[in-house]
């Protein structure tokens, strides 16, 4: 979906189905997680200082962070942690050793996103299956084997693509905010009192009463402002304007109205505390609420796993993963992809953390870490990017951004004492993809040492070979190699053992950029190298959809008579040996080894038809 294509009503409509699913099931659980575990001891001024503390936390890291702040710090159009870390890398290019630095820390909050994907749709759907026990207690020991049918149907549906079911998302997300709004505005007229909770001096007043246990509390604050990078994350799908009309107008009142809502209900019966989202509803209406939180909780399952596989393929183009095979579900749509390996390799991880944690009570112990952690590494990009970027003073950066540091900062140090009660798990999985990802980085680096080492020169070898040419044979080459200028292991293992050479040859080097798209008419550049031989080198961003046959069309143009059906692509089909060495640990040099074993071919990756791809085998030692 795109702004140019969209009314602002479908595309407000729209952020409200896929941004806001996540943020708006955290009623669910978090005034629950505050005054659950004894924490906060339950009177009527905690309640108003709870209150406060949660309105203001949404209205500083959402409306002024995110939607003011954050969403002005766009990648060409486009957002999330990826976008900005290119962003930030880029502009500070001049500074190597920053720019590393930086780098590591943005691809640390990526692998984190991991872990906050495990723990998201595990902590939503339980929480919305325990609803069950508030229509009767004869339905505890049905909410895990529930909650896990739910979520294998949600995985086990990816691969058909979210094109079918895709529409239905705004309407029943508007619906659940709907209902957010009634059952609050119902519980808040009898005691609309509760409103008053809207000033700041109730939190401040409980803060500088309870400065130890306000530090403690704000690990599950933080719970309702989960979902928030998903305001940037998904602006390249909507833009600013709907997603900012959304928050205002449907969003934020909506959760507001909920959360004062449960403390009015707790006002007057403070044992609705096991569960005062569920207990606001009457009697008659906890069955449909029950179902209706289900439908919301997958829908934000479903956002969180189209992430993963947009933030995936992002990672393997930008070089932080191997190659995976990449399946298209929609035809008109090239942003809607399924990943098998990601898609069955979270719902491992989910059922893990379900039949570990047992409780979305249990689950909230674990999240925030992985969330505050990105909050926190958002905001330090940001001011990278409004600094050397935007070139803007000094000052006014720091100004702009040290507030929401320091905020981010308390939220984050909070959340470090979830470690021993289960917040190790996603830290566990987020130091496991980053400790892959910058495995395989620094794998491929040894690799094009390797390769740069023993490297013949391109246009001096073709001089040396068409002296004494060999013979020539009907069709086109396509030889690929990552290092433009240099000839191809294949061309070599191509004229030692069929001792031919094609009518015309393409050299072709796929270059990889730190922007999120690079139009068609910058993808290809071309140089004669004579003798109908080329240097071709194709442009990719980290959302562009690689299809090499497409992009090498653009050759017919400049006087390379390609046709399809008498064309090979020759690819050289590495072995990764590890030696000891200066290269990385044994054991990083074995791993790097087996995930290029494993990754996808290259044929698949870059759409490359298979009746005509030719694989010569070589071995790199790095």
């Amino acid at each position: 979906m795109s702004a140019s294509k969209s009314s602002m009503p479908a595309l407000v409509l729209g952020a409200i189905g896929i941004v806001y699913g996540d943020i708006g099931t955290s009623v669910l659980y978090a005034i629950k997680e505050i005054f659950g575990h004894g924490h906060v001891p339950f009177t009527i001024e905690n309640v108003y200082g709870m209150l406060s503390m949660i309105f203001w936390t949404m209205t500083i890291i959402v409306s002024l962070k995110y939607v003011v702040l954050v969403l002005r710090a766009d990648n060409e159009g486009e957002g999330g942690l990826v976008a900005m870390l290119a962003l930030a890398s880029r502009a500070v290019a001049d500074k190597p050793r920053l720019r590393n630095g930086m780098l590591a820390l943005g691809i640390f909050g990526t692998a984190l996103f991991y872990g906050d994907g495990v723990i998201t749709p595990a902590i939503s759907v339980l929480s919305a299956v325990e609803g069950l026990e508030v229509v009767s207690p004869h339905f505890t020991g049905y909410v895990i084997p529930i909650t896990l049918v739910v979520l294998f149907c949600l995985f086990a549906v990816q691969k058909r693509g979210t094109a079918g079911i895709g529409r239905f998302f705004g309407p029943i997300t508007l619906t659940w905010f709907g209902v957010l709004a009634l059952l609050g505005v119902a519980q808040i007229l009898t005691h609309p009192e509760i409103l008053k909770a809207v000033s700041p001096h109730y939190m401040l007043g409980f803060i500088w009463d309870n400065p130890g246990t306000s530090f403690v509390i704000l690990g599950a604050t933080v719970l309702c402002v989960t979902g928030a990078e998903a305001l940037y994350a998904d602006m390249g799908h909507f833009g600013k304007g709907p997603i900012r009309i959304a928050w205002f107008s449907v969003v934020m009142p909506a959760l507001v109205l909920n959360y004062f809502g449960q403390g009015a209900l707790l006002l007057g019966d403070p044992s609705a505390v096991k569960n005062p989202f569920f207990l606001m509803a009457p009697d008659w209406a906890v069955v449909p609420v029950v179902l209706l939180a289900t439908a919301a909780t997958v829908i934000a399952s479903q956002a969180m796993l189209t992430g993963a596989f947009s933030v995936t393929r992002q990672v393997i183009q930008l070089g932080y993963l191997p190659r995976l095979r990449i399946e298209h579900t929609s035809a008109r749509s090239a942003g809607q992809i399924y990943i098998p390996f990601i898609n069955w390799s979270l719902f491992v991880a989910i059922v893990l953390a379900v039949v570990m944690f047992r409780s979305s009570s249990n689950l909230a112990a674990a999240y925030g870490i992985a969330v505050t952690t990105d909050m926190l590494i958002t905001t330090m990009l940001t001011f990278f990017v409004i600094r050397y970027a935007w070139k803007l003073p000094l000052v006014l950066c720091i100004g702009a951004t040290v507030t929401f540091f320091v905020i981010d900062f308390a939220f984050f140090a909070s959340n470090l004492l979830k470690l021993p009660q289960g917040g190790w798990f996603t830290v566990m999985i987020g130091l496991g993809m980053f400790t892959l990802m910058m495995t395989w980085k620094r794998g491929r680096s040894l690799m094009a040492d390797a390769q740069r080492a023993d490297a013949i020169d391109l246009r001096s070898f073709l001089e040396a070979v068409f002296v004494s040419p060999p013979a020539r044979v009907e069709g086109t080459a396509v030889f690929l190699t990552s290092e433009a200028g240099v000839v191809p292991t294949a061309l070599l293992h191509n004229l030692k053992h069929n001792k031919v050479l094609h009518e015309q040859n393409l050299f072709v080097t796929v270059r990889n950029h730190e922007v999120p798209w690079v139009p068609m008419e910058r993808r290809v550049e071309m140089e004669p190298l004579g003798h109908h031989c080329w240097q071709i080198t194709i442009h990719y961003g980290f959302k562009n959809d690689i299809d090499l046959p497409r992009a090498l069309e653009q050759a017919r143009l400049r006087g390379c008579q390609l046709e399809r059906m008498t064309t090979s692509y020759f690819i050289s089909r590495d072995t990764v040996i590890p030696t000891l060495g200066s290269g990385m640990a044994p054991w990083r040099e074995k791993l790097f080894a087996q995930m290029h074993h494993n990754a996808s071919g290259v044929a698949d990756f870059m759409s490359l038809p298979n009746n005509a791809v030719v694989e010569l085998g070589s071995k790199i030692e790095i």
